[in-house]
């Protein structure tokens, strides 16, 4: 229900500017008939409702603009409020039977037709109708061909059916209209086509897929998945010199984000022979950043698996003051400890920093609309905006300059 919360709050922002917009007339010409619009002003109901919904008061705001409704029957924009209201409170059926019972009107404008299209989108959407919502999507655009808030809702629709070539076409309308006023829509036009050079990649076709995946970086650096994915692709035809270049690119445009290809780094420079590269890798990441401690876990388990378990536990104590809940470093700090007959002064060092340590797999959470995930996700299952994750973890619970001081 959150999801629709700011599409909500736009439309009604809309329908009272229409209704702010025309308080000059006293009368309006509906059906033929000249009608006495200061009615629905002078009603109390009117205002009460506006009031309500201002206050997210959701079922008393139905009461009284319903009252309103019925003091002026013909009150449009009364009557598309109720229906997005009714939508709202999972009401949907009743939503869509409001809003269809307003196209037939023969006095609508063709705004007015198309926000009533609209607002039956948005009941079809929330309701699961798919093809009528991307219809009832497709005739609002018709009628406006600008209309943002249909693209938007329309890519979406795209998105949930893995239509990423339409979602990617549809997006691109937005952001032709939004004419750089709006940044996300790079970010969003980066990760669809990561979302489609990924579904080439799948049915086999590399060439398309890497081209694809090459354009998703080009168009937005910050495209995370298109760097990975874009390696597997060369590392599957072959090409691995190609494929730990893209790997090693993601490392630079995002080192808050290289953690994801060290794996494939590893790996890769094994196969080519140049193991020393990925110790200069992580080098250079914290030296870039000293509160990187996915790269001294990285590099602490590199050493590891080539015995030099002193070393690797040395980085795995610089690293734990940085993240003393992530339960990984503790648990990689036990096998070195072990690897070296838990020498007593090294486990005193590791207690002294444990010490205030809570174990969990680290959160992270959506910064849109707060969902949590134990994984990291480039799209929010519940409000489905791109990007929006974010790692969400407890201060140090000591100065790491000072652990070691301790008796």
């Amino acid at each position: 229900m959150d999801t629709y919360l700011p599409l909500l709050a736009t439309l009604i922002a809309l329908l009272l500017g229409l209704v702010v917009g025309k308080g000059w007339e006293r009368y309006k010409l509906r059906d033929g008939r000249w009608v006495d619009r200061r009615r629905l002003r002078e009603t109390p109901h009117y205002m009460l409702g506006l009031n309500f919904l201002v206050d997210s008061q959701v079922d008393q705001a139905i009461d009284e603009l319903t009252q309103a409704a019925s003091t002026d029957p013909d009150a449009l924009e009364i009557q598309m409020i109720l229906g997005n209201l009714y939508r709202e409170k999972g009401q949907v059926a009743r939503a869509i039977s409001i809003h269809q019972a307003l196209l037939p009107r023969p006095d609508l404008t063709t705004m007015e037709h198309a926000y009533v299209l609209l607002c039956l989108g948005l009941d079809f959407r929330h309701a699961g109708f798919v093809d009528r919502a991307i219809e009832a999507f497709h005739e609002v655009l018709a009628l406006d061909a600008q209309n943002r808030y249909a693209l938007v809702n329309l890519q979406k629709l795209y998105e949930e059916q893995q239509q990423w070539n339409e979602a990617l076409q549809v997006r691109e309308r937005v952001a032709k209209i939004d004419s750089g006023r709006h940044p996300e829509d790079q970010q969003i036009l980066g990760f669809l086509r990561n979302e489609l050079g990924a579904a080439q990649q799948r049915t086999g076709n590399h060439a398309a897929a890497a081209k694809i995946l090459a354009d998703a970086i080009n168009v937005d650096s910050r495209t995370a998945p298109a760097y990975l994915n874009l390696g597997d692709v060369h590392e599957q035809q072959g090409n691995l010199p190609a494929a730990v270049e893209a790997w090693e690119g993601l490392t630079e445009a995002l080192p808050d984000r290289a953690y994801l290809a060290f794996e494939r780094l590893e790996r890769g420079y094994l196969k080519l022979g140049a193991q020393g590269r990925f110790v200069e890798r992580c080098q250079r990441l914290i030296a870039r950043n000293p509160q990187d401690w996915r790269a001294r876990l990285a590099l602490s388990r590199h050493h590891a698996a080539a015995g030099r378990h002193r070393e690797a536990f040395e980085l795995l104590l610089a690293a734990l003051p940085y993240n003393p809940h992530g339960l990984t470093i503790h648990q990689e700090a036990w096998r070195a400890l072990m690897a070296l007959s838990l020498e007593p002064e090294l486990v005193r060092r590791y207690v002294a920093l444990a010490r205030d340590a809570v174990f969990y797999l680290d959160p992270h959470v959506c910064t849109r609309c707060r969902y949590r995930s134990t994984e990291l996700l480039w799209q929010c299952p519940q409000c489905h905006e791109w990007n929006t994750f974010v790692e969400e973890r407890m201060a140090p619970a000591k100065d790491p300059t000072a652990v070691d001081m301790e008796p």
